[in-house]
């Protein structure tokens, strides 16, 4: 049986020394903010800004399009064709990579959270035999031979084998560590640029709220289609995480645009205590954006989408959804995944570049038939948990919802007037009408 929700005035209170205590309503997270500590900065002065070297601007990191030879072989990107369109091609063989201009490339994650062998090892996945014949043909050209054995002992090299113990490998033993490039569950999705176009210096970081708004939607279908594939590695793959570490503070190896995606065989945690809540409340999902709408916490609408603040996490947050019925991103009609495309960009672009984020995908696994919503959260990485937090599972958040409503909305304002985000309704502009509200329930 359903039982109530809790009032909302007991979800989000400020009381009367200022101190505003949330908690999230799909996860059980108590956040308090305490008057004072919000007052520091979102960023710090880069420590090693120097000018640009036009001659080293392709290959500044191993993602840079100057060192394709430094990630496994790709498996998809996405390319703008003579007619302006953009579109997916697959397959691309070591002597390809430079035919055309890839505004994203999908390639596996050299150092996988998930292994293959952990796949194969406990599942005993093998690959198919489209992949088999994907690996056959790479490797049938010289080009893609000397790759395919080079990254293999990149891969080694880095995880601490010694040199001689590399140099004793067969051929037949670097080729065979190499299935996982092709059969693997964790990719990642890079942007071509390390830099803004227009950048001169090295703080002018290419970061998702940069790119023009048709790019960003590419990478967002990019990522979608990717997150289905990854779906059908094997029978006991449970969830596919998605996810974005935007600088060093928020768990990135390189200040280069990248999502990840990494297939696992259990639920989440988080998914696991969403489903019980949605058992338990099954009107939670319209119960939140009640709470934004009546609350002042929305920040934009489109035709498909809302953006809003998150309520009850451990970190500032902004709140991607679609509106309508309750799917997952690869059932979502074009449309809409562009209106959250639009979205997701414009809070992008309103956070910064210099403000370290961790964009977070949440949606319904395959396997599971109750209906949950899909949506996105960017998570500002500005403070670090600690023993207070560790001791009363109670979180510290340095800007309270308001706060953080407060900074982002005069940034979409001055974005949307001067073209650079997609149109939209922002803040008062917002009405949640009541169909877009029982279109949310599950």
């Amino acid at each position: 049986m359903a039982k109530e929700l809790p009032d909302h005035s007991s979800i989000l209170v400020k009381l009367a020394d200022g101190t505003v205590k949330q908690r999230n309503m799909l996860t059980g997270t108590e956040v308090w903010t305490v008057p004072g500590r919000g007052h520091r900065p979102l960023t710090v002065p880069p420590v090693d800004e120097h000018p640009i070297d036009d001659d080293t601007i392709g290959s500044v990191c191993a993602f840079c399009p100057q060192r394709y030879l430094d990630t496994p072989p790709e498996k998809a990107r996405v390319v703008l064709d003579a007619a302006g369109t953009m579109r997916q091609i697959r397959d691309v063989r070591a002597s390809q990579l430079n035919d055309t201009h890839a505004l994203f490339r999908r390639v596996p994650n050299l150092f996988e959270i998930v292994s293959f062998d952990y796949w194969a090892k406990n599942h005993g996945v093998e690959p198919s035999a489209e992949q088999r014949r994907r690996m056959a043909e790479y490797l049938s050209e010289p080009e893609g031979y000397d790759h395919v054995l080079s990254i293999v002992k990149t891969r080694l090299r880095a995880i601490g084998m010694r040199p001689d113990d590399i140099a004793d490998l067969s051929e037949d033993d670097l080729v065979r560590r190499a299935t996982g490039f092709f059969a693997g569950g964790h990719d990642l999705i890079i942007g071509r640029r390390h830099y803004t176009d227009s950048a001169e210096t090295s703080s002018q970081l290419a970061s998702a709220g940069t790119l023009p708004v048709d790019e960003h939607e590419a990478y967002t279908r990019l990522t979608i289609s990717t997150m289905r594939d990854l779906y059908g590695l094997s029978d006991k793959v449970r969830y596919v995480s998605a996810f974005q570490n935007w600088l060093k503070p928020a768990g990135a190896s390189f200040d280069h645009l990248h999502k990840q995606l990494v297939a696992i065989d259990e639920y989440p945690v988080a998914t696991i205590a969403e489903l019980r809540r949605l058992h338990d409340h099954p009107d939670s999902y319209a119960a939140i954006l009640k709470l934004c709408a009546t609350r002042g916490l929305l920040l934009a609408q489109n035709d498909g989408a809302v953006a809003m603040i998150g309520v009850g996490h451990r970190y500032p947050t902004l709140a991607i959804w679609p509106l309508g019925e309750p799917c997952a991103p690869w059932e979502a009609p074009e449309s809409i995944v562009r209106c959250v495309s639009d979205l997701l960009h414009a809070c992008h672009a309103a956070t910064g570049a210099d403000v370290p984020v961790n964009e977070e995908w949440y949606h319904r696994p395959l396997s599971v038939h109750r209906p949950m919503r899909w949506r996105i959260l960017l998570k500002w990485r500005i403070s670090t948990l600690a023993g207070f937090e560790g001791g009363t599972r109670i979180y510290l958040n340095t800007l309270d919802p308001w706060t953080i409503r407060d900074r982002v909305l005069p940034r979409l304002l001055t974005l949307r007037s001067s073209g650079a985000i997609n149109p939209m309704r922002l803040g008062d502009e917002c009405k949640i009408s009541p169909h877009d509200l029982a279109g949310s329930i599950g």
